[in-house]
């Protein structure tokens, strides 16, 4: 049988690894971003993200969060933050050797959210 994406990459503990550099090293330095999380609990967040991705890439379904269209409404948020947030995801993804064709498998993933997401 064939390793789900989520496997893959190396499960639960890989995946909390690429959040938090993902956070830490990324999204939290990028000023086009990172006042979306001003106010935010962020270790909330990282784990709210960790289940949410690990679902999203065939994982065990741990993810009671809101629906993406309610969890960014109000936000405001224009195509030049969900790309940064997307190039931000395929960076930490690189960063722990995922294969680009696994990236892109991901990122294919998270595109398909994208217009639940913005203009909320």
């Amino acid at each position: 049988m064939e390793e789900n994406l989520y496997e893959k990459i190396g499960g639960e503990d890989a995946i909390s690894k690429v959040v938090d550099y993902f956070y830490n090293e990324l999204v939290l330095e990028d000023e086009t971003v990172k006042h979306f999380f001003d106010e935010i609990d962020m270790e909330k967040q990282r784990r709210h993200q960790a289940k949410f991705i690990s679902f999203a890439l065939g994982g065990p379904n741990q993810y009671t969060g809101q629906s993406m269209a309610k969890a960014h409404e109000g936000m405001d948020l224009q195509p030049t933050h969900f790309d940064a947030i997307v190039k931000h995801l395929h960076t930490a993804l690189a960063h722990f050797e995922v294969s680009e064709a696994d990236i892109d498998q991901a990122l294919s993933r998270v595109a398909s959210l994208r217009d639940d997401i913005l203009y909320k």
